[in-house]
């Protein structure tokens, strides 16, 4: 395939989450890998600024990290399709490289030339490959071009790899001198594993695609060849059994990334925050006449917006400030640190247009339990995308293991897919005393033991640290409270479900956290149309609040849900589920893990740990 064949669009914000590097895109008629960032244009990759997030990556990569940008897109509609400006985008390349004629069934990979390449400039989405000459199932003497379309079976390893399916390998059951072409079937009406086959039209040798899964497919199915395809490069020596994986599947790519609110400084001016934010501009700045040149090139691009109140002098003088500072680099693990300062700060500073806040009353019924109420009428939040993983999502904590991170380049990055996204939210901060009183209840320790039971079997069937990463009860708490918000949100403020996120703040260290951010996160003004603040005001809160409770003492699956014990199947979570407490997986940070609905109200297992009893 040409380098310059258009195939189809996706929004900038999916190369992050859906359709990052080597994530595959199933399109209409083909499906391709998306390339790691060393093939995409950096020029055409606009920085974002958020100094916090760009240290936190370092942590994780390296301090080679330069910047983050955002994905290559056109600004504007492309006329003309054979423009250079119809040419910016991000590489790809078709995966897998089997393709399946849909009338012969003639199963073989793109590059060796029985398929071709039927391009469509002006849809690209239309762009597919065909099968030249094919004359049908039956051998008809009509010959005629026949749409070919991508294999859809593939194999994938928990080390980060993805491969084409081994098709000769399988259907010869092993290693074998036989060329012969190969055919792919169905059987039967359905289209079950056990009725789909795979046939070499040379020595006749079939075996059904239910051998490639299962007990069956760990025998039946080579070792890993630590194959990248995003990268063009093998791993050597893959410890980790493939398994056979759909196209399309869901498990074939998750992103791991890093998350950061643009929070202002909290005791800086209006002024100095602005040299922070944009401090990649100012650094290099060595005179006043220079300074000019840049503040005229910010004013043109509509950034730092607000510095045209104050003359060069000042703006200079606050640049030198910086430069004399003792601004010391961010580590990773105090990502959420800065934050919690900002949102607990009796007065939380103000820098428009990425952080404005109104404290509120509390809801009259829960201030023996709930100190504080922050509205956001506006926030920044940037995410980051650092590596992905296959077959198993990450755990989605600040301090996970990241040894099964597959990397989005071929050598370490100098920078870092980045998007961000802007809207409001609500910040809820609890009581520390009655929190420490509900922790010290035997009730909670007993849960606590029973969710920690989980958690070391969880990470003992992944041979990890068995109790690395563990949150504490404190944090479950928070995280259930949060989902059974977001979901009462989600039916009154007017977002989409899954545009609402949340951001749990639970380190019991030298300044305990004990907060929930529940925010919009559109990529566009959708998130910032004031439905989520009106309904933290004390009036609707309170209400949200008693009726979130009140739902979460039943659920449609009791007696199951509640008599859930996460240690007897090792899992995460106990009395929750998709009934009562699940969220989308774009609006949860841990994948709907560590939740418990007994660590809120009674249930029918545990009625005396809840942390709202009796209200």
């Amino acid at each position: 395939m040409s380098e310059k064949t258009p195939v189809g669009e996706v929004r900038p914000s999916q190369l992050l989450w859906t359709y990052g590097p080597g994530a595959l895109i199933d399109l209409p008629n083909m499906s391709v890998v998306t390339s790691g960032i060393d093939r995409w244009e950096r020029d055409r990759c606009q920085p974002i600024h958020e100094a916090r997030l760009l240290n936190a990556v370092r942590q994780v990569l390296g301090g080679q990290v330069e910047s983050l940008r955002m994905p290559p897109f056109s600004k504007n509609e492309v006329v003309d399709v054979w423009s250079a400006e119809s040419n910016i985008g991000v590489p790809v390349r078709p995966f897998p490289r089997w393709l399946r004629c849909v009338k012969c069934g003639l199963l073989s990979p793109y590059d060796l030339g029985l398929f071709g390449l039927k391009e469509n400039r002006y849809r690209p989405e239309m762009t597919k490959f065909v099968h030249k000459g094919c004359t049908g199932s039956k051998g008809s003497d009509k010959a005629k071009d026949a749409d070919a379309v991508p294999a859809r079976f593939l194999l994938a390893c928990r080390g980060g790899h993805l491969d084409d399916f081994p098709w000769h390998y399988f259907v010869h059951g092993g290693p074998s001198e036989c060329k012969g072409t190969l055919r792919f079937f169905e059987s039967g009406a359905s289209l079950q594993t056990e009725n789909l086959w795979v046939k070499c039209d040379a020595c006749t040798a079939s075996r059904s695609m239910a051998h490639a899964f299962g007990r069956a497919g760990r025998e039946n199915l080579p070792g890993c060849r630590g194959r990248h395809p995003h990268l063009d490069k093998f791993d050597a020596d893959c410890t980790e059994e493939p398994r056979a994986v759909l196209l399309g599947a869901t498990n074939s790519w998750f992103p791991m990334n890093l998350s950061a609110l643009a929070i202002p400084q909290q005791n800086g001016s209006p002024l100095s925050q602005i040299i922070i934010d944009h401090w990649d501009d100012f650094a290099d700045v060595e005179d006043l006449g220079e300074l000019k040149g840049t503040v005229k090139a910010l004013k043109k691009r509509s950034e730092a917006q607000g510095i045209e109140a104050y003359e060069a002098e000042a703006i200079w003088a606050a640049i030198q400030d910086h430069k004399n500072g003792t601004n010391q680099p961010v580590e990773q693990s105090d990502i959420k640190g800065p934050e919690w300062l900002v949102l607990s700060s009796p007065n939380p500073p103000a820098d428009y247009p990425h952080f404005m806040s109104t404290p509120v009353a509390v809801p009259e019924r829960f201030r023996s339990k709930i100190s504080r109420v922050l509205l956001l009428e506006r926030l920044r939040e940037v995410n980051a995308l650092i590596g992905f993983t296959r077959v198993e999502s990450p755990d989605e904590s600040i301090g996970q293991d990241r040894t099964a991170m597959a990397p989005i380049s071929r050598v370490k990055p100098e920078w870092v897919p980045a998007s961000e996204v802007h809207g409001e939210g609500i910040f809820i901060q609890f009581d520390e005393l009655a929190l420490r009183d509900w922790e010290a209840q035997r009730a909670v320790t007993d849960l606590d033991d029973v969710l920690l039971t989980g958690h070391r079997g969880w990470r003992n069937a992944r041979h990890l640290s068995a109790d690395a990463d563990y949150p504490g009860i404190r944090y479950a708490m928070l995280h259930t409270l949060a989902h059974l918000l977001i979901r009462e949100l989600a039916l009154e403020c007017g977002y989409n479900a899954a545009s609402i996120r949340e951001r749990i703040y639970a380190e019991n260290m030298d300044i305990p956290q004990a907060g929930i951010l529940i925010y919009t996160a559109a990529a566009d003004s959708d998130g910032t149309l004031g439905g989520l603040v009106e309904l933290g005001k004390p009036e609707n809160l309170g209400r949200l609040l008693k009726q979130a409770l009140e739902r979460a003492k039943v659920c449609s699956s009791d007696p199951l849900c509640s008599e859930h014990d996460p240690g007897k199947d090792r899992t995460l979570h106990a009395a929750a589920c998709h009934a009562c407490s699940f969220v989308a997986e774009t609006s949860c940070e841990r994948g709907n893990r560590y939740l418990d609905r007994a660590l809120l109200v009674p249930t029918f297992e545990h009625a005396e740990a809840g942390f709202f009893k009796g209200f």
